[in-house]
């Protein structure tokens, strides 16, 4: 029998997620989490594939907003959850579900598609492309020495409603800023601080830090997790750094010197981080903040072109006519022409002859401007119809602030 896609009915929440912790390789009690998300997720962006009746694939995604580079903010599509049974592997089951949800997206008008992506293969024949690095960081904290002075107040903060709303306001203000922060969902901050339990994975069981500036507002925030660790009857505990923001240089600065020099700390550790990160230049013994990896973060996907193209701001000037391959425009792709220049851009879609060919997903991946062009078309090639296309438009794509989404799903 073909396989069906469609959206899941409120009924085969558990049955969804069996098929997906299975793929997952995970065994969390099924009816318990789909108890728990009954409210929370929007059915009509969660799609299952059914082979006879049992699903056997699952896909969805989730509303969002994407800061891009000039601060404007585009809606997106937050896609999550992507699943196919070992027993449908090489079937076309990923491919119908997302021909589904790129055809909701589309209907939805959303601009942009995102993803993290289990697997590197997978989702550049979708037109997903890595849009930005992410990095670890791990600092000693015995050896850093001294860190900039400190110029304002670090709290303690308790795990409550008071404190996630603080929290959440602070990043609320930093993503509008940022290039590649997204929105994040409403419960995601009852998740972030414990006051909601997760039927899947443990609850959060950390704290919470507060920086306040000069005027008493609260302006950054910590959330850490702690390990205790002990060598030759010394404490070295490791602490966990879930997230780390400032709205201000002197909030992050504050905060990194908060944990370095709290007691009993001997290293921290903090995954999913820029690998921009200015914290080295805190210290007076650099070589303490140690960058231990760097991949790919977020992918991202153009669906409106001209829309995208128009929306995000450029640092130099160029007009150029791009034309997409993309399998699932009509006619196999679509050609632009971007005119772009300090003070603004538009773009059109035009029957002009193109002066460079290259796939959609090589845009994506090059869209916030952290992956070069003249990097992401190398899987696929480029085509140029005019001598130096491709260094144009390398140069016209690039940004002096680095993309960093600090929000995984």
């Amino acid at each position: 029998m073909a396989v069906e896609v469609r959206t899941v009915r409120e009924d085969e929440l558990a049955a969804f997620f069996e098929s997906m912790s299975t793929a997952f390789l995970e065994r969390p009690d099924v009816e318990k989490v789909a108890d728990e998300v009954r409210g929370l997720w929007d059915l009509s962006r969660t799609w299952a594939a059914l082979d006879d009746g049992r699903i056997c694939g699952t896909f969805r995604s989730w509303e969002t907003e994407l800061t891009v580079p000039g601060k404007a903010r585009l809606p997106a599509a937050a896609v999550s959850g992507v699943t196919v049974l070992p027993t449908h592997r090489r079937r076309g089951v990923l491919r119908q579900m997302v021909a589904a949800e790129h055809a909701a997206i589309r209907e939805r008008g959303e601009a942009i598609g995102l993803l993290y992506a289990s697997e590197y293969p997978i989702y550049g024949r979708f037109g997903y492309g890595p849009g930005m690095r992410e990095a670890s960081w791990t600092v000693d904290a015995r050896s850093a020495g001294d860190v900039v002075a400190s110029r304002g107040k670090v709290e303690i903060a308790p795990r409550n409603e008071q404190t996630r709303d603080a929290i959440r306001a602070v990043y609320e203000e930093r993503r509008m800023r940022h290039p590649g922060e997204i929105r994040r969902r409403d419960y995601h901050w009852d998740y972030e601080t414990g006051l909601r339990e997760s039927a899947w994975g443990p609850t959060w069981k950390g704290f919470l830090a507060l920086h306040r500036n000069a005027a008493g507002e609260v302006d950054g925030y910590a959330r850490y997790r702690s390990e205790e660790k002990w060598e030759h009857h010394q404490p070295r505990a490791i602490v966990n750094l879930d997230e780390l923001h400032g709205v201000s240089d002197e909030a992050y600065a504050d905060l990194w010197r908060f944990l370095i020099e709290t007691d009993w700390v001997g290293t921290i550790k903090a995954e999913r981080r820029t690998y921009a990160e200015p914290l080295p230049w805190l210290l007076a013994n650099a070589r303490a903040a140690e960058l231990t990896a760097v991949g790919e973060g977020m992918w991202v996907r153009l669906f409106d072109v001209p829309r995208a193209l128009e929306a995000r701001a450029y640092e130099r000037a160029c007009s150029i006519v791009l034309e997409l391959v993309d399998d699932e425009a009509p006619g196999g792709g679509i050609r632009v022409q971007l005119d772009a220049d300090t003070a603004g851009a538009t773009c059109r879609v035009t029957d002009r002859s193109p002066d460079l060919t290259i796939h959609i997903s090589a845009l994506g991946a090059a869209y916030l401007g952290d992956s070069p062009l003249s990097h992401a078309v190398l899987a696929r090639g480029a085509d140029e119809h005019r001598t130096g296309a491709l260094r144009d438009a390398d140069a016209l794509f690039r940004t002096l602030n680095v993309a960093w989404s600090s929000t995984f799903f």
